[in-house]
């Protein structure tokens, strides 16, 4: 019990560390994703007109 109270600071820079360490990876896993989840083509209007429910691309790559 004595360790914990003699060395407070030590356990608040570890809990801010392990924080920063979630945060950072959590990031790291983010641009992964968004990197290697790039849909080749899907399907979508390809007239300008507007149907109920369905969307049109803003700039096709099909």
């Amino acid at each position: 019990m004595n360790i914990i109270i003699a060395r407070p600071k030590r356990w608040i820079f570890l809990v801010v560390a392990l924080g920063l360490s979630v945060v950072i990876l959590a990031n790291i896993h983010l641009v992964y994703v968004a990197f290697q989840s790039r849909p080749d083509c899907v399907d979508h209007l390809k007239v300008k007109s507007r149907q109920n429910g369905t969307y049109r691309a803003a700039n096709s790559a099909c």
